[in-house]
Parts: C-alpha cells; structure tokens; sequence
C-alpha cells in the first residue's frame, strides 16, 4: 500500500492520543466497526508505542500508524512496535531519509508551497497540511492546486464535522485528520457505541465515485 492509497481508506484519518492503554484495542475497534480502519496513534503520550502494539496484535482489521514523529529513532521505534505508516508535523532530511528506507507510506508535515516542494523532491507527493487552518485552509489549498496539481493533501489541524466536508471536495484532498472522532468524553466513558457512529458518520463524506 503506497500512501495515497492509504488516504483512500475513508475520507478521515483520527488523530489519537492514547492516555489510557486499557481503552486502546476497545477503541479501534469501535473505530474499524464504523468503517475508519487507519488509525494514527500520535507520540503525545507515554502509552502510544504500547498502544500501537496492543492494537496491531488485537485489531488486525485496523491500519494503525504513528503520528507526531519528529526523529528517524521514533520512526523506527513505532516500526518496532507495529507502525504501518508515519505521519510528522513537519520534515527534516533525517526523517525523510528513515521514511525513504522503511518502505512504509509517510505523511510529512507541509505549511508552505516551498515546504511542499521541498518534500516532493524527496520522494513525497502526499503530504499533510498542517496545522491547516491556521495556515490558510481552504484557500491555502486551493490556491496550491495550480502550481503543484501532482500534490495530494491530508489537512489536519481545525478540522472537525462541519468543516470536513469543505477540504474533501477539493481535487488536491484526499482525506482529512481530526480529533472529532475520538472525543475525550466518549473515550472515558467507554462508550463505543458513540464512536463507531462518529465513524460511521465520518465515512459518509467520502466524495462520490464519479470524482
């Protein structure tokens, strides 16, 4: 699987962040019940590596990946761990190296045109825009589709249900990251009930076959 076939999973990507390793398997398997089956486990916790074993080993439905790398030794380590693709806030040679060698599909953090050519160049023509409203959202990506029309996006960062659907009809979009799916409230409640429907509801924006 290369990585633009990755976003082609369902049209949103959760970005997760496990505080409690008890709830991980339970919680991707709420999320692969309503359809989402790549899972982004972000290092913004102390259980994430933990985590993206648990639900490698438990949930082979799930495509669970790791988000937040900011070193080629935390690439490798998620790797270690059960990691089937990566995502980074942003890129350095160093990470983009590691990625190239892993053979694993790889989302680098774009916020800029010169950033998204610098990536491409290294061997990355599906990028995540981020943090994408703050750096211009939709027109941002609108605006990049003419000189860099090869380039598809996974914006994260503001995205949420009643926006999701504006970033997904553009032609440069495949999917979009979000927390939405994963509220906090659910999650400490164990109620999976709630987040399989997010996800349910999540996978009902995807864009028409005929696009």
């Amino acid at each position: 699987m290369n990585a633009l076939e990755l976003l082609q999973q369902s049209p949103v990507m959760p970005v997760i962040v496990i505080n409690d390793l008890d709830t991980a398997a339970d919680l991707a398997r709420a999320l692969v019940a309503g359809g989402v089956r790549s899972l982004e486990i972000t290092l913004r916790s102390d259980f994430a590596l933990q985590a993206i074993a648990l639900i490698s080993a438990e949930v082979p439905d799930a495509l669970v990946g790791v988000g937040t790398v900011r070193s080629a030794k935390q690439l490798e380590e998620a790797i270690e761990a059960g990691a089937r693709f990566g995502v980074s806030p942003g890129l350095t040679s160093d990470i983009a190296r590691a990625a190239r060698e892993s053979g694993l599909p790889f989302l680098p953090g774009v916020a800029t045109p010169s950033e998204a050519m610098y990536a491409a160049d290294a061997g990355f023509t599906v990028q995540k825009l981020f943090p994408a409203s703050a750096v211009g959202g939709v027109p941002l990506l609108k605006a990049l589709y003419g000189p860099l029309p090869d380039i598809m996006f996974c914006p994260t960062g503001g995205i949420n249900a009643s926006n999701a659907r504006d970033y997904l009809d553009l032609p440069n979009v495949a999917c979009v990251g979000g927390s939405w799916l994963t509220p906090e409230a659910a999650v400490s409640a164990t109620d999976w009930g709630a987040i399989t429907a997010l996800a349910r509801q999540a996978c009902e924006l995807a864009k028409p076959q005929a696009r």
